[in-house]
């Protein structure tokens, strides 16, 4: 019941994608999250390549190697970085993303919900980026014992992320409106899951954070029955 709920709000999301306004949070949201993704990356590369001839513990044709190292690892935790800048980019827009949609296909309930401010947004924000955070590396000696499998990593890091994302996800619609119960454990599940993998598939990674929270929109208010 709480997956098929969640396959619906997904279709619905998809719908909402072409909006005008949808297309301009997208728009703003998606150069910020590529701007800041590739400035980290930038950052993670040049800071670790200094520290390490800051040390001298290596040669100029090891510095290199461990440059070249060093961008395998940045491209094989690209998913992870790329969706911790994007949650934390879109948390920014959030309140937006759930307003338009809410106006458009709950008005009754837009009438009733409580306006976020951009104080809020950040703190939402940097709560899930330290959630991510911390709950990918208490996790990471678990992916590194499965790399040995070849798909075991992945599976987990899906599920973690799945279980964090739809945590988040529940936390940005349920500021607009305090007063309603939170997501079941399924409902939570089916939503974080199917947003997580959205962020493995090429090209519509990059419109996951905006599906995702017009997603979590329609979760509410389909369990609640709202038109």
């Amino acid at each position: 019941m709480a997956m098929a709920r969640a396959v619906h709000a997904l279709l619905l999301a998809l719908r909402d994608l072409p909006q005008p306004r949808v297309l301009r949070i997208l728009a703003l949201s998606l150069a910020l999250t590529l701007l800041l993704f590739a400035a980290a990356g930038t950052a993670i590369f040049f800071g670790v390549r200094r520290s390490l001839a800051h040390g001298q513990w290596f040669g100029a044709a090891g510095l290199d190697m461990a440059g070249i190292l060093v961008v395998l690892a940045l491209v094989a935790g690209s998913w992870l970085l790329f969706r911790a800048v994007a949650i934390a980019v879109i948390g920014l827009f959030a309140d937006s993303i759930v307003a338009d949609v809410e106006g458009r296909h709950y008005p009754a309930a837009a009438a009733r919900a409580i306006d976020v401010g951009w104080r809020q947004n950040i703190a939402l924000a940097l709560a899930s980026l330290a959630r991510l955070i911390g709950g990918n590396l208490i996790a990471l000696p678990l992916y590194l014992l499965l790399l040995v499998t070849g798909v075991g990593t992945l599976l987990l890091a899906l599920a973690v992320n799945a279980l964090l994302l739809g945590r988040d996800l529940e936390a940005m619609v349920l500021a607009r409106h305090p007063d309603r119960p939170r997501f079941d454990r399924a409902a939570r599940w089916s939503l974080g899951l199917l947003s997580a993998a959205s962020f493995l598939v090429p090209v519509a990674n990059l419109f996951a954070p905006i599906v995702g929270a017009a997603m979590a929109v329609h979760m509410l208010h389909l369990r609640s029955g709202d038109r």
